[in-house]
């Protein structure tokens, strides 16, 4: 591959094919593809009647795990590429965090089309907001050098907004208002 070739691949992975490149808040522009792409894989897995466990291991691997990986052996390239040491345009690490974000679904996602709606846009809106506020140790983690500090934050914050959302959507009385049939 020339070095164009490869520098196209880059680009186009770590802006999510160029969602990174959004008008304002391009974070979010990238969390709203991680969503779009998550969406079309479950609605794809549960039209074939497939058990729910092969979204999280798609989730897992191919959202946190590679888009992670790419973004720490990336990282410097990018950091060099447009000169900040968390380039706007990178948004390869929203992608991880927002998978972080939507990982073993409560059952209140299985209860139709709004029911996943609802747990799709709340992990969405939990992710940014804890993204922006980056609680503790979100915020020292970004000091990390390169990539992980690109990175780390993100999951951070992915892992926060996973946990808030598994209590909100299954201990909560949304978990009743979005209860599948037959639970």
């Amino acid at each position: 591959m020339s070095s164009t070739g490869g520098e196209r691949v880059r680009l186009a992975a770590i802006t999510v094919l160029g969602s990174g490149y959004g008008p304002i808040a391009p974070g979010t522009w990238g969390s709203a593809v991680a969503c779009a792409v998550f969406a079309l894989l479950w609605w794809l897995v549960q039209g074939l009647h497939g058990p729910a466990w092969v979204v999280d291991v798609v989730v897992a691997s191919a959202g946190v795990v590679l888009s992670s990986w790419l973004s720490v052996l990336w990282g410097p390239w990018a950091i060099t590429r447009f000169g900040s040491r968390d380039p706007k345009p990178f948004v390869l690490d929203e992608f991880a965090g927002q998978w972080a974000a939507l990982l073993v679904l409560p059952p209140a996602a299985s209860a139709g089309f709004w029911g996943f709606g609802c747990v799709l846009a709340g992990q969405f809106v939990l992710f940014r907001a804890l993204d922006i506020l980056k609680p503790p140790p979100a915020r020292q983690v970004e000091q990390l050098p390169e990539g992980w500090g690109v990175l780390c934050d993100d999951l951070v914050s992915g892992l926060y907004a996973n946990v808030l959302g598994q209590l909100a959507w299954r201990l909560s009385p949304l978990a009743l208002l979005f209860a599948p049939a037959g639970a």
